[in-house]
């Protein structure tokens, strides 16, 4: 498939910068997209076409976090009018409203989805007990000395990653909310990825993206990329990665010796969020330009809208929206 053009998926309906994104599990309905935007629309799209389903309607400020569960049942989002909202994923329903103290940055979901994580520019993450809804958090965790920009679950949720502007990335133990472990960065930490089988955290700082053991939190490796990194995702068989930041354009890394492989430059802004797909077939960003863009990871190969008819031409529909047939 050499000297076949990447040409992304453009996927519209967003009027300010996207800010964060995150994929479902594989469902017997395919898999699911969610989109944040400081619009304050969150977006729920099919994931393999980009195909927009529904707009989560309730915020009253920015959202910053967004995410979706595994069986993409159930949404969640943090906001800049001091909340984290869940969703039904089905009808688009507001189901609770939890309500912070200050601007909601990072939300996540454990394994089974009963539990929600949160981070915010108070400096704390807070678990709840989705079960208990009406309940204060069952665990906070204290210990940043800035906003925290992103925060995750780890080791089967016995543990939690957190990154902050304090230019530290700290573990955490789930159940007491004590600290682990800290790692400290030159940069800002910008954002923070467990690959799929939970033994890599990769981390982007600066033009950094680091790789470190999900076990004993050593370094891996780093690479450097041309431009200020935002955010990176490795691929579930650990042979690629990829990564935006400011410079507008995406990069393909080889994971083992760090060699550029690609690099395209589609969005009109710079990139602020990247994430494989669940299959790996693709990876989605969204950008400062309003708009997500999903990219083949083999390009050429037919899935999805993108059809490769011949081997010296490949047609896309690049709008998100399904082709007509020829008559």
């Amino acid at each position: 498939m050499s000297g076949l053009r990447q040409t992304p998926l453009t996927c519209s309906g967003h009027t300010r910068p996207v800010v964060q994104l995150a994929f479902s599990d594989i469902t017997p309905f395919g898999y699911f997209l969610i989109s944040a935007c400081k619009d304050g629309n969150p977006m729920l799209r099919q994931g393999d076409t980009g195909d927009w389903i529904g707009t989560f309607k309730g915020h009253k400020g920015a959202v910053w976090g967004a995410t979706i569960n595994r069986d993409a049942t159930r949404a969640a989002t943090g906001a800049a009018d001091f909340s984290a909202k869940i969703w039904d994923s089905l009808s688009g329903e507001e189901l609770h409203s939890f309500t912070h103290k200050h601007i909601v940055k990072s939300v996540d979901f454990d394994e089974d989805g009963t539990q929600l994580l949160t981070g915010s520019n108070e400096k704390l993450l807070r678990i709840f007990d989705l079960n208990q809804p009406e309940a204060d958090a069952k665990v906070t965790f204290s210990g940043h000395e800035h906003n925290i920009r992103a925060a995750i679950f780890a080791h089967f949720d016995k543990q939690i990653i957190s990154a902050s502007d304090d230019k530290t990335v700290r573990i955490w133990d789930a159940v007491s909310g004590s600290e682990i472990k800290k790692l400290e960065f030159p940069g800002i930490p910008s954002s923070l990825e467990l690959s799929k089988d939970g033994r890599v955290l990769v981390i982007t700082h600066g033009n950094c993206t680091s790789f470190w053991n999900a076990d004993r939190y050593e370094k891996i490796k780093d690479y450097i990329a041309p431009t200020q990194v935002n955010s990176a995702s490795l691929h579930e068989n650990k042979k690629v990665f990829v990564c935006g930041g400011e410079d507008f354009k995406m990069y393909k890394f080889d994971y083992e010796t760090g060699e550029e492989l690609e690099s395209f430059k589609g969005h009109f802004g710079p990139v602020h969020c990247v994430r494989f797909s669940p299959d790996g077939e693709l990876y989605a960003s969204g950008s400062e330009d309003g708009t997500l863009r999903l990219w083949q990871t083999t390009v050429g190969k037919t899935y999805g809208l993108w059809k490769c008819v011949m081997p010296d031409e490949c047609v896309n529909n690049t709008d998100s929206t399904p082709a007509k047939p020829e008559t």
